[in-house]
């Protein structure tokens, strides 16, 4: 794509390494610089917005980033032309729009190019067909930010005053934090409830008396206390023509025990219960492979898998992205664009990997027709899904030029991509129904297996199957019991929310866009809102005092279905269905009188007390919980007359040192 005139065209991109993959495509008639992310912004000092004056805002050059501008306005006074190559989801298009509105350069040769992978053909097909600046996806971006701000800056002095200094609020994260707040309470007030179990193990050898084998192949051996994998026990029951069962019905009800007596009333009746095989059931069952990867469900795949960050997994991802030096081969973006709610792919992709497919696994993986997946509600189809540049350039032929986490996220994104093409897994499963008589009526046991019949996308994508592999067996045919008891369980909590089930909450509350599910994640924790210990988030004291306050004072800010209300009218402003004025002005009034109301009558946290469970041992007042300092603490429900404090561990309970108040 070389120039004939002398004079060069400037290319304006985020990032070196972007810029020099780009610049590895373009040839000597043009020069490609980085602005090295956004070079405008809200100045930090002040609101900046004149919410008087149609929410007009008050851009300025951002810290550090004056050197950069003087260097990209000395280049664009030399150029014939500029090219803005921005990213190409809002936050790439208000860059793009920044830099067109400093440089000066006339309008008629400012250039919007835009492309979804950094390829060669991508490149060229993008300069090919040059278009304009997107004012209405620009507009939508600076009503978010514009948004973000105003929340952020009128209701974080509100919580200096009333909760503590130097907290912050910010419109989606706030709600971010109600989640895991809610899910906190829900986990603190669950009240377990008992159940009871009787699993039994048997064998179509009757005369294998199994009985102190399996008890000593189930005592712990290892040094941590464990017993045997699913692996080894799978293995142990294949190798002794056994499996598990549970107890499913006793006479004509769905067996439910409550409590050891009623457990041990049926127990006494099985113990020693004769049992065959009363029916078989064999049914074909299909596993469909996913659709390839969104942004959402890379974030969730690579945190389950690898072990990943959020804001890791979106690292690593920027940078298979904008290139990597594949030595011979030059710099080459390995994967298309990674802020996708989009899980369309592009026909020329689509037959790519059919071709793939057809040649390096045979024809009986490949579906007749290529596999399509129905997109979310706000998916943008004009976008793709996350997927190899090349399907040819595989994981391992790579390998070398990409560094441990390189490897590992590209490995992930490779085989999702090819195993969504792939014919689905089939599997005979297996249902047994085994009874016997009793003086309580027939009791009757259920057994599943399932066995894989053809793997489909299973090759390369792995088929995770906890279930047994089970005997041959026959109706009629008599069975020996290896192990049956009663067991004791307990209901459980919810589970607690990790990076992988917190961005799923968010994308399917509509909460966020792809570009803001990490930082939104990193920002809750960073504020000290949340914490995590063991990959699973817990709310502080902190999080639960400012969510409260913000609820009840704020209660559309902190509305589920209203904030996702406010991410469609953002997206209606990009798509021409809403002005970005009429949104900030229909959100801002009702704010306006939220936010006075909390100045006038919110009551500072420390001045808030909840009821405890304790009493006091000075005086035998009730113990009251409240806020200081350093989070919850107990404190006399009689101070100023009783000074007796104490602190308390993470959930709330009492621990044994004295506090001053």
């Amino acid at each position: 794509m070389a120039k004939t005139n002398a004079q060069k065209s400037l290319v304006i991109v985020e990032s070196p390494a972007k810029a020099r993959t780009i610049n590895h495509y373009l040839g000597s008639g043009y020069e490609v610089k980085a602005s090295m992310g956004h070079i405008r912004d809200l100045p930090s000092k002040s609101l900046n917005i004149d919410v008087e004056n149609d929410f007009e805002p008050t851009y300025d050059i951002m810290p550090g980033k004056k050197a950069v501008v003087t260097q990209l306005k000395a280049a664009a006074k030399k150029c014939d032309k500029l090219y803005l190559a921005t990213d190409l989801d809002r936050e790439g298009e208000a860059i793009a729009w920044h830099l067109a509105q400093i440089l000066g350069v006339s309008a008629d040769r400012i250039y919007r190019v835009i492309f979804n992978a950094i390829t060669k053909s991508a490149i060229q097909e993008a300069f090919s067909e040059p278009g304009r600046i997107n004012l209405d996806k620009v507009m939508a971006q600076q009503a978010r930010r514009v948004l973000d701000r105003i929340v952020g800056y009128e209701i974080s002095p509100l919580l200096w005053k009333k909760v503590a200094w130097g907290l912050s609020a910010g419109r989606v994260q706030s709600v971010a934090v109600k989640i895991i707040v809610e899910r906190e309470r829900e986990i603190r007030d669950f009240k377990p409830e008992e159940y009871w179990l009787i699993p039994a193990v048997f064998t179509t050898d009757l005369n294998g008396n199994y009985q102190q084998s399996w008890h000593a192949f189930l005592t712990p051996k290892s040094a941590n206390g464990k017993g045997p994998t699913v692996e080894e026990k799978g293995r142990w029951l294949a190798e002794h023509h056994a499996f598990e069962a549970e107890l499913a019905r006793i006479g004509d009800a769905k067996f439910n025990a409550s409590n050891r007596d009623q457990a041990e009333k049926v127990f006494r009746e099985l113990e020693h219960a004769r049992f065959q095989i009363g029916d078989i059931e064999t049914k074909e069952s299909v596993s469909r492979p996913s659709p390839p990867f969104i942004t959402s469900t890379l974030q969730q795949a690579a945190a389950n898998r690898l072990g990943f960050s959020a804001k890791r997994t979106m690292a690593v991802a920027q940078q298979l992205y904008e290139g990597i030096d594949l030595g011979s081969m030059g710099s080459l973006g390995l994967i298309t664009y990674m802020r996708t709610d989009s899980t369309h792919v592009s026909g020329e992709a689509l037959g790519e990997v059919r071709n793939y497919i057809q040649s390096h696994f045979g024809p009986k993986y490949l579906p007749e027709k290529p596999n399509f997946f129905a997109a979310g509600k706000s998916a943008q189809q004009a976008h793709e899904a996350i997927r190899p540049t090349d399907v040819d350039l595989t994981p391992a032929e790579i390998k070398q030029h990409l560094n441990d986490e390189q490897f590992k996220l590209y490995d992930l994104i490779w085989r999702r991509f090819v195993a969504c093409q792939m014919e689905p897994a089939r599997w005979n499963v297996t249902t047994l129904s085994i009874t016997a008589p009793t003086s309580l009526g027939p009791a009757l046991y259920k057994a599943t297996g399932r066995v894989l019949v053809f793997d489909g996308f299973g090759k390369v994508w792995p088929l995770f199957s906890t279930e047994q592999q089970l005997p041959p067996t026959q109706v009629g045919q008599p069975l020996a019991t290896v192990d049956i008891k009663s067991e004791q369980h307990f209901t459980k909590p919810p589970a607690r929310y990790t990076e992988a089930s917190l961005v799923k909450a968010l994308e399917k509350e509509g909460i966020g866009r792809p570009s803001t599910y990490a930082p939104i994640i990193s920002t809750i924790q960073d504020r000290g809102y949340v914490e995590q210990r063991d990959k699973k988030f817990y709310a502080t004291d902190l999080g639960e005092v400012v969510t409260d306050k913000l609820t009840q004072y704020f209660p559309r800010i902190m509305d589920i279905a209203f904030t996702r209300q406010m991410e469609e009218q953002l997206d209606q402003i990009e798509e021409q269905q809403h002005d970005w004025v009429r949104v900030l002005r229909d959100f801002y009034g009702p704010f306006k009188v939220n936010l006075d109301t909390a100045h006038e009558e919110m009551k500072h946290a420390k001045a808030e007390t909840t009821p405890s469970e304790y009493t006091c041992p000075d005086c035998s007042r009730p113990l009251v919980y409240k806020f200081g300092k350093s989070g919850r603490f107990l404190s006399c429900s009689g101070y100023p007359e009783c000074k007796f404090a104490s602190p308390v561990d993470k959930e709330g309970k009492m621990m044994q040192d004295e506090v001053s108040e």
